[in-house]
């Protein structure tokens, strides 16, 4: 699949009636029922053995780049539904080592240390069970069946432990269209969104390389996380961003993606498009499309890469921890080109 492709829109695109199309836009991308009644991989199916053959075939040089934002107590988060920042505690230091008062014979000493955080405080992913659309989760299963107070018994995120690693695409919305909307850094607008029409022209403006399909992991970068090493924090946890604009809901159907990652907090572009919805394409690619979601990734250096070289495709090993019944997983993504 190419740029090329013609996806039609939700038959209904009314800001002052999300309702109405919030249920069409479900309607239209819907896969329940395609891999089956008890399918809990939903778009990860697309991305198989033949794709990640193809995927390694793409590493020519071997340079690495990690995607991650750094997991500390600086940031992002601020408190939001009680996600809070990473607490990084040491449990054995060197100065107990010195003192001798470990235990450990014949002079050996050690560091030990733990942390405590949410699981989606940082770069992650959003697992199938993570959103909900009235009541029914990924597959048109009953919510309350699915995630219980001991977790994710049907999706969790261990389902996906072995899966996310293939062909990564990155359309750098940021430095393709800085020119055309006069910004001063490569970095998309708060609010600003971006559409079918927007995406198609990101990838034409790229190259072949760019090109998204079946089984791809689309990285998507803003320049919004660029923004805030610059200038702070401020409200990207849960403020005003750019991002993937509702309309992009078939868009990202019809050419069958694997997974999806941003640089930003929320995916999608806020505030809304309709009037009064809280993460309304949240609510269609999650438990209609089943489409998995990367956030608050560090696509910087990458960018620049693909931007020197002109190459915007690279090998991608993103996968989750395997947290039993997790509807979310921190990760390390690594691109190897």
């Amino acid at each position: 699949m190419t740029s090329e492709i013609t996806t039609d829109t939700s038959p209904v695109f009314d800001p002052e009636n999300p309702a109405a199309t919030i249920e069409a836009m479900a309607h239209r991308c819907s896969n329940w029922g395609r891999w089956g009644e008890d399918d809990v991989h939903g778009t990860l199916n697309f991305l198989d053995e033949g794709a990640r053959v193809r995927a390694a075939q793409l590493v020519t040089t071997g340079q690495t780049f990690s995607l991650a934002q750094p997991f500390n107590a600086e940031g992002p988060q601020k408190g939001w539904r009680r996600r809070t920042n990473p607490v990084h505690t040491m449990t054995d230091t060197g100065l107990d080592a010195e003192f001798g008062d470990q235990g450990f014979p014949f002079g050996m000493g050690g560091a030990d240390d733990v942390i405590a955080m949410p699981l989606q405080c940082s770069t992650q992913w959003d697992g199938l069970g993570h959103i909900f659309d009235h009541g029914r989760a990924w597959n048109g299963r009953r919510a309350g069946a699915v995630v219980t107070s001991e977790g994710d018994q049907v999706t969790g995120i261990e389902t996906a432990a072995d899966r996310i690693v293939g062909r990564a695409v990155l359309l750098d919305a940021g430095r393709a269209l800085a020119g055309e909307l006069g910004l001063e850094h490569p970095e998309l607008p708060d609010g600003f969104a971006l559409t079918p029409e927007l995406l198609d022209r990101i990838i034409d403006r790229q190259g072949a390389s760019a090109q998204v399909g079946r089984g791809d992991i689309l990285l998507v970068r803003t320049g919004q996380y660029s923004r805030t090493r610059r200038e702070g924090w401020g409200d990207y946890a849960g403020g005003a961003a750019p991002g993937l604009s509702f309309r992009s809901a078939p868009w990202l159907h019809d050419r069958e993606i694997a997974a999806i990652a941003t640089d930003t907090w929320g995916f999608e572009v806020r505030p809304t498009e309709l009037n009064g919805a809280f993460q309304p394409l949240h609510q269609i690619v999650i438990p209609h499309m089943g489409l998995y979601i990367g956030e608050m990734w560090n696509l910087d250096e990458l960018a620049e890469h693909c931007s020197r070289t002109g190459r915007y495709e690279a090998f991608l090993v993103a996968a989750p921890l395997p947290v039993t019944g997790a509807v979310g997983s921190p990760v390390n993504p690594v691109a190897v080109v």
